[in-house]
């Protein structure tokens, strides 16, 4: 059998390889980290998934017998002006957006961001049939005013979902099945509403990746070691280097996690013969970071519709790789292409520069500015004053509260985690996030889910 893997893939495949079997510790520790399983690993030292830009072919028994790349990320910029390069986007986006929506109906998942607006833009100006919706967190920031505004303006069916408080212990075995564990379980809002998908169109128009396409670290020059210590910075998360380091001492693995992820790190890097360093970067976290996590949970979309990505798309990533970096930086082609095409979309507030809209935000107003703080500011202190902490992040829904906790520690026990972590290590987490500081140890709690499921199966 063969496969041809995309540019960016929106799915994993794995594969088996000549290794000994059993569970690879040290990937392990550097998903428990990161949120992700970095290059081609898995929980298992004898199971791989298939690159990214790959031709690749497998026995009967799904062994991989070679894997050839067909794609290289590399940054070639031609001497365009931004004009031209703003024609050619508008070109390929719509013609993409064409392609897959044609004679269908779109369900357009929208938030108060850029991309699913750029989406919106070009669906409405190519006449598209669309069911658009937005979700918000109970008693966090209204991101469905500003959506449901976008779809007003666009006569796009509309439905607005408020994300409520532990719907993810109703979810998780079905979550768990569809993501395989490869990330975590609250990161995925749209497992909230998944019941709701069936009945709105035919095919999900999704904007993953258009923040990383359209836009750049604006980073000066670095040298290797620097991207490499810059990367490391960027991927860990909160209290994931404390949690992996924990793991990496009681499975006895030898010297230190840190040494062995800047390694890993250098070592996919080291794949990117890219000089410019902001390129580099982008081209990292396409390769390495937009397959295996981004795309771990797509399978939630896709279980019940299929799945349209322009973004994905091998021609949007061929043309970025052809793109001058200062049209790319700060979202200028996105902006000028709502700019064009729907003006009174542009009008609409971006979330984030809140309160400007993309004519004004590179000229915030001081009275304004402060205006919107103390407005937002009162409405926190309202919530407050009525018993209601203000949500920022899904964790906080999900996993605050009694009865979170309860429905957690059921979990792990049911998991029998205690078997795959020790127990010490379980509680000093669990007791650090309802007692100490739940923001520095939500990832460890998230990761210790995964692995609870993990270890269940």
């Amino acid at each position: 059998m063969q496969v041809t893997n995309p540019i960016i893939p929106t799915k994993q495949i794995e594969v088996f390889v000549d290794s000994e079997s059993g569970l690879d510790l040290k990937a392990i520790c550097i998903f428990s980290a990161i949120g992700f399983f970095l290059d081609d690993d898995t929980y298992w030292m004898h199971k791989k998934v298939l690159r990214p830009s790959t031709v690749s072919t497998m026995d009967s028994n799904n062994k991989l017998k070679v894997s050839k790349s067909y794609f290289n990320w590399h940054y070639s910029p031609r001497s365009i002006s931004f004009h031209e390069a703003l024609d050619e986007f508008t070109e390929l986006f719509e013609g993409i957006i064409k392609e897959q929506s044609e004679g269908k109906k779109v369900i357009l998942p929208l938030s108060s961001g850029l991309d699913s607006r750029t989406q919106a833009v070009a669906l409405n100006y190519l006449g598209s049939n669309v069911y658009s919706y937005s979700y918000q967190l109970e008693n966090g920031y209204p991101e469905a005013k500003i959506a449901q505004e976008i779809a007003r303006r666009c006569n796009f069916d509309f439905k607005a979902f408020t994300i409520s408080r532990g719907y993810l212990w109703n979810k998780l075995g079905d979550l768990a099945h569809l993501n395989g564990c490869y990330a975590d379980f609250t990161s995925p809002r749209q497992m909230a509403v998944i019941n709701h998908f069936p009945n709105m169109g035919h095919i999900f128009n999704l904007g993953h990746w258009g923040d990383v396409l359209f836009d750049n670290y604006g980073v000066n020059e670095l040298t290797h070691d620097q991207q490499v210590i810059f990367l490391q910075k960027k991927l860990l998360k909160k209290g994931g280097i404390k949690l992996a380091s924990d793991l990496w001492q009681i499975w006895g693995l030898q010297g230190d996690f840190e040494s062995y992820f800047q390694e890993c790190i250098s070592n996919c890097l080291q794949t990117i013969t890219i000089k410019n360093t902001n390129a580099r970067l982008r081209a990292f976290k396409s390769k390495y970071w937009a397959p295996r996590w981004t795309s771990a949970n797509l399978s939630v979309f896709e279980s019940q519709k299929p799945i349209a990505l322009p973004y994905y798309d091998d021609r949007m990533c061929k043309f970025i790789c052809t793109i001058p970096e200062e049209f790319l930086k700060g979202r200028q082609l996105q902006i000028a292409y709502i700019k064009r095409r729907n003006p009174e979309l542009a009008k609409l507030m971006w979330q984030d520069k809140r309160p400007y809209n993309l004519y004004n935000y590179t000229s915030p107003n001081y009275l304004r500015t402060m205006g919107y703080k103390i407005s937002n500011k009162i409405g926190r202190s309202i919530s407050k004053f009525k018993g209601k902490s203000y949500i920022q992040r899904n964790w906080e829904l999900q996993f605050l509260g009694e009865d979170n906790r309860l429905e957690l520690s059921r979990v792990l026990a049911e998991s029998k985690l205690s078997e795959f972590i020790s127990e010490n290590i379980i509680n000093k987490y669990l007791n650090s996030f309802y007692n100490n500081n739940a923001l520095d140890n939500a990832h460890p709690i998230n990761m210790l889910l995964v692995l609870a499921k993990f270890n269940q199966v």
